[in-house]
């Protein structure tokens, strides 16, 4: 069983999940430390054993073998729900195919406050997780959004970072995206929550010198709307009509890049007339 923990504030446990984790016969902890503090505040006394990154795939015979004889095990993370970016994913894959169950107790996610809470489009919305900590990597992870909005994807960008490279990050954010609107949310359901809206390199700006304290969830917002250009237009056209009909392509392509449908059909007779 996937059992949800508070993100910070301990209010937000549910009682469903408190009664999950008494009955479990075995709790898997990414740390047991930090879950220690939670089944005290809960009077949880279950049995812990420390699930995460380094040793979910040796763990899995053990817990399968736990499962195997009736044993009711639940995951927790050290905050928020399981397996989004946080162990887990491994064990679930390795539950399922030992046609085993698996079930959820839902609760608390950074990124889906956050997106509720920055003023930018809920949906559709991306969830990415952390970015790589070295820049070059970073950058070309953020290029390849970037490739993927100029071929017609578009949503909310959401991003968990760490609080001493949040500035960087959001610098090379705007060096990307540009001027676009975005948002830094902090410290989600705790005392000093704060939720700073703005455009990316003001931002970046504002990150410069002083990192934000706490945990720290990027939100985008999406690309805006771009003419294509008559070559990028044409060339999209071109391989279209290949195998649609030039009002199927004229449609697809009008749609996909926010052009007029009458001008872009009229170039699609245009070309197939070449033909």
């Amino acid at each position: 069983m996937l059992v949800s923990t508070p993100i910070g504030n301990l209010g937000d446990m549910s009682t469903r999940a408190v009664a999950a984790l008494r009955a479990a016969s075995m709790v898997l902890c990414e740390d047991t430390r930090v879950s220690a503090h939670l089944f005290r505040h809960f009077s949880i006394g279950a049995r812990t054993m420390a699930l995460h990154d380094h040793n979910e795939e040796s763990r899995l015979p053990e817990v399968l073998a736990l499962l195997h004889a009736g044993a009711l095990v639940a995951l927790i993370s050290d905050a928020g729900t399981p397996l989004v970016s946080d162990p887990g994913y491994r064990l679930v894959r390795a539950v399922i195919e030992a046609g085993l169950p698996v079930s959820a107790v839902p609760g608390a996610n950074a990124a889906v406050m956050a997106l509720t809470l920055s003023g930018l489009p809920p949906h559709p919305y991306y969830f990415h997780g952390f970015l790589p900590p070295r820049q070059a990597a970073r950058l070309a992870v953020l290029r390849q959004l970037r490739g993927a909005e100029q071929a017609g994807f578009n949503a909310t960008l959401a991003f968990y970072e760490s609080p001493h490279r949040a500035g960087e990050t959001l610098a090379d954010m705007a060096s990307i995206f540009g001027a676009r609107p975005a948002a830094l949310a902090r410290e989600l359901t705790k005392k000093f929550e704060e939720v700073r809206r703005g455009l990316l390199p003001d931002l970046a700006a504002l990150y410069a010198t002083e990192a934000p304290r706490g945990e720290v969830t990027l939100l985008v917002g999406p690309a805006p709307a771009e003419a294509a250009g008559a070559a990028e237009l044409d060339a999209l056209l071109v391989t279209a009509l290949r195998t649609q009909s030039v009002r199927e392509a004229a449609a697809g392509i009008a749609a996909a890049t926010g052009l007029p449908r009458k001008q872009v059909y009229a170039r699609a007779l245009e070309l197939a007339g070449r033909d």
